[in-house]
């Protein structure tokens, strides 16, 4: 097996040394069982995770059990929900204590002089018409009022089948508003009728994210090797599924072989007990899920796999710097 310095040239071993030592160490937390949306294919909801626990309401034990995570090791906490803004004293529980990373609707405005530089990530998923069909309203025009000027802000656009050939409007409309944006793609666990992946419709979503990526590069954080892993579903010739992915909750693994993972990784409950299995649903086929963090930490577990040529450890170092920019670890 080849090294790393005898694979890179100076340009990108200084980039590989940027990364190397940030030794990210996330989990997931529910803030909430609560959401002010109820979105066709929302994993939480579909798989009854909002029903796995009742909520902690106590902001001292929210304090304290943060305080323990730190202790642990976690150096990256990923809010979750329901929608973590119904409850920003659970918020700040974490925000005062370690890196915080908020995903929200953005239908709530999370107040910048409490949370000055806390990442907020505002799901999206899709035009106008997609919107309004999935999440019963046209989120982005209160999420973009919202947080118009925000530096600390970005999109997640979940693509679906029915935005082939729309996804440009989408992120010109992004770009126009002076945010950045990130592409995943839904994985449809209600099933919602002409929301299912097909293999020509995900390599035809690959070449336009791929355009995406060209046409709009202040504006889009993602990189080529990403856009073939997660609608290949494979990465060098292994496809996705149970036995590889690494967002499993660290004391539910019983895998054997054990594969690469993330190292202490947990998905707890808004009980701050409970724990989920994975970082989605324990209710998806692991197969379908098109996950993006998943799919970008499946990549980033497995450095040595890519040491093979420089392409390989090229696509690896882009993959990491993509996940590392989006929770603000290294400037976009």
């Amino acid at each position: 097996m080849q090294t790393v310095s005898s694979l890179l040239d100076k340009q990108w071993y200084e980039r590989y040394k940027a990364i190397s030592r940030l030794n990210i160490r996330s989990s997931i937390y529910d803030v909430t069982n609560q959401c002010n949306l109820r979105c066709k294919g929302c994993f939480f909801f579909s798989s009854d995770e909002h029903k796995a626990a009742p909520e902690e309401t106590d902001i001292a034990r929210w304090e304290a059990f943060v305080e323990k995570e730190q202790e642990r090791g976690v150096n990256l906490a990923i809010l979750i929900g329901g929608e973590p803004t119904l409850h920003l004293d659970r918020v700040e529980a974490f925000y005062k204590r370690l890196p915080t990373f908020c995903a929200t609707n953005g239908l709530i405005k999370v107040p910048r002089d409490r949370f000055p530089d806390m990442m907020v990530g505002i799901s999206l998923w899709g035009d106008e018409e997609d919107e309004k069909l999935l999440r019963g309203k046209d989120a982005f025009a209160v999420s973009s009022r919202n947080y118009v000027g925000d530096p600390n802000t970005y999109y997640l656009y979940t693509i679906t089948p029915r935005q082939i050939g729309r996804t440009e409007r989408v992120i010109r409309r992004i770009a126009e508003a002076g945010f950045k944006v990130h592409m995943q793609l839904l994985s449809n666990d209600e099933g919602v009728e002409g929301f299912t992946w097909t293999a020509s419709q995900l390599a035809d979503i690959r070449a336009e994210m791929d355009a995406m990526l060209d046409r709009y590069p202040r504006a889009v954080i993602s990189c080529r090797y990403y856009h073939e892993v997660i609608t290949t579903g494979r990465m060098l010739g292994r496809p996705f599924g149970w036995m590889e992915c690494p967002s499993v909750t660290e004391p539910m693994d019983d895998r054997q072989p054990q594969p690469k993972r993330l190292i202490r990784f947990i998905r707890w409950a808004a009980d701050l007990q409970t724990m989920h299995r994975c970082c989605t649903s324990a209710t998806r086929d692991c197969r379908t899920c098109k996950d993006g963090a998943a799919h970008m930490s499946w990549v980033m577990v497995n450095k040595r796999a890519h040491l093979t040529s420089a392409k390989d450890l090229q696509n690896w170092i882009e993959v990491y710097e993509m996940f590392a920019k989006l929770y603000r670890f290294i400037p976009w």
